[in-house]
């Protein structure tokens, strides 16, 4: 669940940003709307404890975040956030299964070997295990980014702009897999985009439409 009062954040010499109160239950889909610059980038790094708000209340997944040193805070993001980047950081050092590897070890666990295979097989590129990220295509990169973010069965899973650069099909496909696994693990679903089609995709799916909410950010505030 996510949950904000108040919530607003201030660039040093910039712009303050401030967001509409917004309650999402948990295992709940929130649709983060509006044109490129209007912040929703943001609002994603304050709910994964990225960034500290400068004021308001920030509850995700039943803790405030605002009672966190930094400390906690990557310890807490480290267990509970499962992030899907827009550029998806793969190291192009490593295999699909080392990083996923790489993920356990940096949220402080040991791998497990069982669990990567799991979230492999779950995104469909389990006989991708032993790839580097430059011998997959667009789409494979982003399953693995995916399973990548999940390895961990986090409770909230955010997305960044998961649609861009990709045609038409793929982008349903990136939708669809996102509200599969996001369903798979009761996990709340934040999708940020400006792009239209994935606003078609979530009322194309009648389970997502039921419970689907939405957030339109419209523009920085000087």
């Amino acid at each position: 669940m996510i949950c904000t009062q108040g919530l607003s954040y201030h660039y040093a010499g910039g712009a303050t940003l401030r967001f509409p109160d917004v309650a999402v239950a948990q295992g709940a889909t929130l649709l983060l709307s509006g044109p490129s610059g209007c912040g929703k980038s943001t609002w994603l790094a304050l709910m994964a404890g990225l960034v500290r708000p400068t004021s308001g209340r920030l509850v995700v997944a039943g803790q405030v975040l605002n009672d966190l040193d930094s400390v906690a805070t990557d310890a807490w993001r480290a267990s509970v956030i499962g992030f899907l980047p827009q550029t998806l950081h793969l190291s192009a050092a490593l295999s699909v299964r080392q990083n996923l590897a790489l993920a356990q070890w940096a949220s402080g666990l040991a791998e497990d070997q069982s669990a990567i295979d799991t979230a492999l097989a779950a995104l469909g590129v389990a006989e991708l295990a032993s790839r580097k990220p430059a011998q997959l295509s667009g789409g494979q990169a982003q399953r693995v980014a995916l399973a990548r973010a999940v390895v961990r069965k986090p409770k909230v899973i955010l997305a960044d702009e998961p649609s861009a650069s990709l045609d038409d099909e793929a982008a349903a496909d990136a939708v669809a897999l996102l509200l599969a696994t996001a369903r798979s693990q009761s996990a709340t679903l934040v999708i940020a985009t400006h792009d239209a089609r994935v606003a078609a995709a979530l009322k194309a799916d009648a389970a997502a439409s039921a419970d689907l909410q939405r957030l339109q950010l419209l523009r920085d505030l000087p």
